[in-house]
């Protein structure tokens, strides 16, 4: 049976079983419903995109008092009295809510995801705290006592009031947020949003804008807390500070760390049990203890150990593990071949053209000269090489030509531009391509994943396509070309395979097959022949003499000189950030400042 036959059966028997709950199981699945929207958002936020917040519950906070505050003011009663109906102003209170959530949610993460480390944590808890004690003093929001007299959502004449009747409608609000998760996630933007958490510098250049990413999925999770805001509204029909408090957002961080920080359902799960847990410590702790208090978050306190200790990931993927064995892997949803979109493709400059260069480019680190007044110029259609010992500063010049680093004087130009400044990302948009030293892919991803990743600036689909599934023609057109670079690189076997479970030698390969899926005019390779084998170094070289025949400009940094010395069509020469030779590799062979520097004399 497959996970989705699955969860259609679970959710077919919660909808026939509604009726028939106690009222005060009704009202717990509400809460685990609402709890579950603030949850998966955070799941979105941390466990995918790496950025952790304690304060979701605030958010929750604009989106209720938004609708609250719109529902009950004298003021807008007899502002738009006359002009629309009162039931229409609870419905009016979650496009407001989501307006003002926005705005606030975007000016915060402007700021706060500046920060990196163990500040950025601690600059979501400042604007929680501060959000929350703006709901305790301002007058119009009623101070610390809240809002009371919240109507209730109604259809016509059918009202939303009962638990019972609200609670569908919460759970198809969860439901549909959880699908349209899902789908973003399963399409090219969601394969750069799994870059931010540990890979920003790949997928910069790989043409991702990570800055705008992070912003975008900060304001995703602030929109589905305010969204649970409005429906908790509506179901209390009373609001006040208490339920937005900072100690709020830890046990919503706590619910999606619980069921697993990286997975969907896993927030629906931590949410349960949270709230089932809470429930019922707050009834057993004071009677084993004689005496009343909040007992239970000591009690969590310490299941958040045990959980760390024992379930890192969270509880869902040790459930899924143990449910393998009766669940099969859905297929996969993909249009035809033939429905596939055709993907941009870029036309070559004329071979000969001179389409990168670094004149005088010098690089200091404080004291440190790293490149002292380096020239370079690669030409399409020819394969240039840089070489030199350990500590002569290829790594850093591979960077600053690659737009990850900028120089500290000097001048790079690809195609013509001026590209002093400009972040890796443009330099993707320009053609521009690059393998790294250290390899850098999900390794948690399939190999697949991987190198459409690289083609990610040859689709234009944005988030809202993706989650709608309206992007299907253009993922399949992207999945084929990745497939397409993946046989050509040899690795066709090892297609659907996690990329982390792969040799470093293949792991390379993959890295040279991502960078081809962007139909780059110059690629830069970093030590692609470290860690292959003789046979793979031979159909690599025969692949990049391929490609340099098909017009690329291929940038080598390689130690393996047998290997460069056969490829290469002109080879420079680094030592101690300085260029000592440059030539054809019979020329530099024979120079004598490069053989003191690899065998420390000429003789």
């Amino acid at each position: 049976m497959s996970a989705r036959t699955l969860t259609l059966l679970a959710v077919a028997a919660l909808a026939v079983s509604w009726p028939w709950l106690p009222d005060f199981t009704v009202t717990e699945l509400n809460y685990i419903g609402l709890y579950s929207l603030v949850a998966v958002g955070l799941v979105m936020l941390t466990g995918v995109g790496g950025m952790t917040s304690f304060g979701q519950a605030a958010f929750v906070g604009l989106g209720a008092y938004a609708t609250a505050w719109l529902s009950t003011s004298p003021w807008v009663a007899q502002t738009l009295g006359g002009v629309l109906p009162a039931a229409w102003l609870p419905w009016i209170g979650l496009p407001l809510g989501l307006l003002l959530t926005y705005a606030v949610a975007w000016l915060l993460g402007t700021v706060t995801l500046r920060l990196s480390g163990h500040y950025l944590p601690l600059g979501t808890i400042a604007w929680g705290l501060s959000l929350y004690y703006i709901f305790g003093n301002l007058e119009a929001l009623g101070g610390f006592t809240g809002l009371a007299n919240v109507p209730a959502l109604t259809v016509g004449d059918f009202s939303l009031a009962s638990p019972r009747v609200l609670g569908p409608v919460i759970w198809a609000v969860l439901l549909l947020a959880l699908w349209g998760l899902h789908n973003l996630l399963d399409s090219r933007e969601g394969r750069a949003i799994r870059a931010l958490k540990g890979a920003r510098v790949m997928a910069e250049s790989m043409g991702v804008d990570t800055a705008r990413q992070r912003i975008k999925l900060f304001i995703l999770a602030a929109l589905l807390a305010s969204v649970s805001g409005w429906l908790y509204a509506h179901m209390q029909r009373f609001v006040n500070p208490t339920p937005f408090n900072i100690h709020i957002g830890i046990e919503y961080l706590f619910m999606a760390v619980v069921g697993g920080v990286g997975h969907l359902w896993g927030a629906v799960l931590g949410a349960a049990i949270i709230t089932l847990l809470k429930e019922q410590l707050q009834d057993i702790l004071p009677r084993l203890l004689g005496s009343s208090g909040n007992f239970e978050i000591i009690v969590f306190g310490l299941l958040m150990l045990v959980v760390l200790q024992r379930f890192a990931d969270g509880l869902w993927p040790r459930i899924a593990a143990w449910t393998a064995r009766w669940r099969r892997a859905d297929a996969a949803a993909r249009p035809a071949a033939a429905a596939a979109a055709a993907l941009p493709t870029r036309e070559l400059p004329a071979r000969g053209t001179v389409v990168l260069q670094a004149a005088d480019v010098t690089k200091r680190f404080g004291g440190l000269v790293a490149n002292n007044a380096v020239n370079f110029d690669v030409k399409a259609g020819e394969v240039h090489a840089l070489i030199g010992p350990n500590g002569a500063g290829k790594s850093t010049f591979f960077n600053m030509i690659s737009g990850v680093d900028a120089p500290t004087s000097g001048e790079v130009r690809l195609m013509g531009e001026r590209m002093n400044g400009q972040p890796a990302r443009a330099y993707a948009a320009l053609g521009l391509s690059r393998t790294f030293q250290h390899v850098r892919l999900l390794g948690a991803r399939s190999v697949l994943e991987n190198v459409a990743l690289g083609a990610h600036r040859r689709a234009r689909r944005g988030w809202v396509a993706a989650m709608l599934r309206l992007d299907r023609a253009e993922e399949t057109a992207l999945l084929a070309e990745a497939r397409r670079q993946i046989e050509r690189c040899g690795l066709g076997a090892h297609a659907l395979q996690n990329a982390g479970s792969l040799a470093l030698g293949q792991q390379r390969v993959v890295e040279i097959a991502r960078a081809l899926a962007s139909q780059p005019a110059v690629l830069l390779l970093d030590e692609p022949a470290a860690g292959l084998r003789h046979l793979e170094k031979q159909a690599l070289a025969t692949l990049l003499a391929q490609l340099r025949s098909e017009g690329l400009a291929i940038v080598v940094v390689e130690h393996d000189m047998e290997f460069v010395m056969n490829l290469a069509d002109r080879v420079t020469v680094l030592e101690f950030g300085t260029v000592i030779a440059e030539g054809t590799p019979a020329q530099v062979q024979a120079d004598p400042r490069v053989l003191d520097a690899y065998l420390g004399g000429a003789a």
